[in-house]
């Protein structure tokens, strides 16, 4: 059993950098593996290589090809359109399906899922029987593929514990799972510890977000997800919590991938590694 280290390319898009140099980076400092986002089509700045996502277009076989060769393996792809509502329904299901067969071609065990940043205008309950006839479709294809479809606290709905845990326990598939978020989670409001451990056996993989002062003082309790933080992690007020996952992982025995979410400047990432590093050896 081990917590396998790696980092997502979504580093660097506010770094206009493309994939290539956020693999560039994960081998510099030795890490297991890399995540990548999903475009289902194309997008210019990606092509220009402005941007890190992945396109369902691209040839999978040639980015697998990249990768190994590079000795790193890629873990999640992210085909994270919010999943929850009416929306879901007509844009969601397809384009994770399509990020599954993806995934199944570059040799990748997950897909990311999530939900919007905003309620929406129906009831709760009424959100979640469309959920569900959601992900029922979504895990046709990952059954099929044999793909993980995880589900990562990032909105209104996935930051909430009870629709959280009834949306998995209706299913009780292996192939539907919980990426954590260690900073969604306290930006929602909840101690991160306390969230994980009432996901329990669900969490397969996680992504590592600390918070800077300043953003938790603005949005704590109103927000539901951030993106990359601006600082290193160990360096924001969600370090403790994050220690504390990572030593709630060891006591359990948790075999799974953690990945970076932080700026992916130079400094950044060599100090969230090394950071990461002396709390996984303690």
């Amino acid at each position: 059993m081990a917590i396998h280290l790696g980092m997502h390319a979504d580093n660097w898009r506010e770094r206009s950098g493309g994939f290539d140099q956020a693999l560039a980076s994960a081998v510099l400092h030795k890490l297991e593996h890399i995540e990548a986002g999903m475009v289902h089509g194309q997008y210019f700045i990606s092509a220009m290589g402005y941007e890190p996502s992945l396109s369902t277009d691209q040839n999978p076989m040639e980015i697998r090809r990249m990768v190994e060769k590079a000795g790193i393996r890629i873990s999640m792809v992210d085909g994270s359109f919010p999943m929850m509502g009416p929306r879901g329904a007509f844009f969601g299901v397809q384009y994770c399906c399509q990020s599954i067969r993806f995934a199944h071609d570059l040799g990748c065990p997950k897909v990311d899922s999530t939900d919007s940043g905003k309620e929406l205008d129906m009831p709760r309950d009424e959100v979640y029987k469309i959920t569900v006839m959601n992900y029922t479709e979504i895990l046709k294809w990952a059954e099929d593929y044999k793909i993980i479809v995880c589900v990562e606290p990032h909105g209104p709905y996935t930051g909430d514990p009870e629709f959280m845990i009834k949306l998995m326990k209706h299913f009780d598939s292996e192939y539907l799972r919980v990426n954590f978020d260690t900073g969604n989670t306290f930006i929602q409001g909840h101690t991160p510890l306390d969230y994980l451990k009432f996901l329990g056996k669900y969490v397969v993989s996680s992504h590592i977000k600390d918070v800077d002062a300043g953003l938790a003082a603005a949005v704590r309790g109103e927000e539901t997800g951030i993106p990359c933080s601006p600082v290193y992690i160990g360096q924001g007020v969600n370090a403790e919590n994050i220690r504390d996952c990572f030593n709630y992982w060891k006591q359990t025995g948790w075999d799974g991938d953690v990945s970076i979410e932080c700026n992916g400047s130079d400094e950044n990432i060599a100090n969230s590694v090394a950071w990461l590093r002396k709390v996984i050896a303690e």
